[in-house]
């Protein structure tokens, strides 16, 4: 049959939805009476902010709630009906028929076995396979998602996989039995851009290949307009809009799509009006860190060479300066951001940190002088005590510094709540009572409450939700501003850098390959690396990154040869 015969049949059929959770009071009403198709080959896209109801949606289908939820509705499956399948019922759908990739697949794999064993074992769960035949299979499938050498790396554990590897046994696995429908959580939330972009052309291909139906739930719109056919738009459990892919973000008509679509950040796209508010800082500012020659290496194993993460870097970060640091997971960004404060000791080289070698300071006297340097951590919920209050975990950098009274920290920590723009009652909450944004604020502010001269920012967006990460990123600059710091900002979204960076130092194997200002290295860059990085930026428009894919495949087949 027929790509075009295929389309007009409609595979998966999800009417009147709802979800809801029993609490000891009133129930949580997750999803409200949601309805969606998706055809055989097709590709729909949920997207909407965390809370909005995507996962829940999917994992209801799969019976893969806890037992507080209550599901109403259908979601017919072709001829079989998922809501209220149980048992031996349930397994038969899921896995063999419909199969999911997780978010976050270092959570998602057992540490203690193989990835081979694991996909072969999802194999003879649904097929009579012996395990020789199971393992030989896992092979092609670790082949067919272009994982290197799939011979030996069918014998690897996950810890012996990077992040995007790790993905790409993920979508092996949820390929292993066939299915019609694959169900794709975030698949490329924490990639590296280079590997979004390999996971992004691997879906591609595989629905161009097998045939395959995909949801894709994400809330990055480039993917959306890299991956998608059609989209359906969530807001508090709800689908607020669907359309074409190409007719939603050319004319979004609900007021949430069109917020959700104006916070994108979009590489090429002017600056917001603050940064234009306070001038660039001149060359020949003061400079408040300065690395020369530096090298950082770590010990291998017994018997293996040295791992070396750094490997002669110079740099140097101009006072009132946001310099971005950019390049791929083990390109040596956060270890080079760890020397910057003191965290790590180089195996090589000099850092100067406002005015003061770091090799010759005694550590009663870094002590000193890390109070006047800030951190914001990528995951905020991991870096903020649960157990003590948002005030409290704001203030204890001037708690152990011994500075002010209880009176001055609390009066300190309403002023940061209020420049981060969260109600001052906050300081009575804790941490898991905030949502991840709200959480990211509270970083920024206990980064800030010593009011430093040095601010070190690892990915401190990667997480977030567009809008949310729209919202910290204008409160970050907006403070950056205001109180003049520097800023050491790590991450590895081009789109966020160009908003805000002014200028960007390009990372790869621990060597720096490229600086400028952000004008030079995005839009004149002059190393291969720096290219691919850039052609890798999915771009939040369906006709722009559909140029920009062949742009990318050709740049990488020119790289080949």
């Amino acid at each position: 049959m027929t790509t075009t015969a295929l389309a007009s049949l409609a595979h998966l059929a999800v009417r009147d939805l709802s979800v809801s959770f029993q609490t000891d009071g009133e129930p949580i009403r997750a999803v409200r009476r949601i309805a969606f198709d998706v055809k055989p080959g097709e590709i729909l896209a949920i997207v909407g902010e965390s809370g909005s109801g995507k996962t829940v949606s999917s994992r209801a289908m799969l019976g893969l709630l806890p037992r507080t939820a209550r599901i109403e509705g259908s979601a017919q499956l072709d001829d079989t009906e998922l809501v209220g399948l149980k048992g031996e019922a349930v397994r038969r759908v899921r896995g063999d028929r419909i199969s999911m990739i997780f978010q976050e697949p270092s959570t998602a794999l057992d540490p203690v076995r193989t990835v081979g064993w694991q996909i072969s074992e999802a194999l003879r769960s649904h097929r009579p396979l012996s395990r020789k035949a199971a393992m030989a299979r896992a092979v092609e499938l670790l082949d067919l998602v272009g994982i290197p050498d799939p011979e030996v790396r069918v014998h690897c554990y996950p810890h012996q996989m990077s992040g995007g590897q790790k993905q790409r046994v993920m979508i092996a696995m949820a390929l292993s039995c066939d299915p019609e429908l694959i169900v794709a959580d975030e698949p490329t939330t924490a990639l590296d851009v280079t590997v979004q972009a390999q996971i992004l052309d691997l879906l591609h291909d595989l629905r161009e290949k097998l045939g395959t139906a995909i949801i894709l739930i994400t809330h990055n719109m480039g993917v959306v307009a890299d991956l998608a056919d059609r989209v359906a738009v969530m807001f508090q459990g709800e689908i607020v809009e669907e359309n074409s892919a190409a007719e939603l973000f050319a004319n979004p008509h609900h007021p949430y799509t069109q917020h959700l679509l104006a916070a994108v950040p979009h590489l090429g796209k002017p600056r917001p009006a603050i940064m234009d508010e306070v001038a660039p800082p001149p060359v020949a500012s003061r400079v408040v860190m300065a690395m020369r020659d530096l090298h950082v290496s770590f010990p291998g194993r017994i018997g293996s060479p040295p791992v070396h993460a750094v490997r002669g870097v110079n740099l140097d970060l101009h006072a009132h300066e946001i310099l971005a640091l950019v390049g791929e997971s083990g390109s040596g960004k956060t270890t080079l951001g760890r020397c910057a404060v003191g965290l790590q000791e180089p195996t090589g080289g000099v850092i100067e940190l406002l005015g003061t070698p770091l090799g010759s300071v005694s550590a009663r006297d870094l002590r000193t002088l890390r109070r006047r340097l800030g951190f914001v951590f990528q995951d905020p919920a991991a870096s903020l005590n649960p157990r003590m209050s948002v005030g409290a975990c704001i203030t204890e950098p001037m708690k152990v510094a011994q500075e002010g009274t209880v009176g001055e920290r609390r009066a300190r920590a309403a002023e940061l709540l209020e420049a981060v723009e969260l109600p001052v009652e906050f300081a009575e909450r804790y941490p898991h009572e905030l949502s991840g944004g709200q959480r990211q604020r509270v970083s920024l502010a206990r980064a800030l409450v010593m009011r430093p001269e040095l601010v070190v920012a690892d990915e401190p967006t990667s997480a977030l939700d567009v809008s949310v990460q729209a919202k910290v990123l204008e409160v970050f600059v907006r403070l950056q501003h205001e109180t003049g710091f520097a800023c050491l900002f790590i991450t590895h979204d081009l789109a966020v850098v160009d908003m805000l960076a002014d200028r960007i130092a390009v990372m790869k194997d621990g060597e720096l390959v490229e600086s400028g200002t952000a004008d030079e290295v995005l839009r004149a860059p002059r190393e291969d690396y720096t290219k691919a990085l850039i052609a890798a930026v999915p771009l939040p428009d369906p006709v722009e990154q559909a140029l920009a894919r062949q742009r990318r495949r050709a740049l990488r087949a020119a790289t080949r040869q």
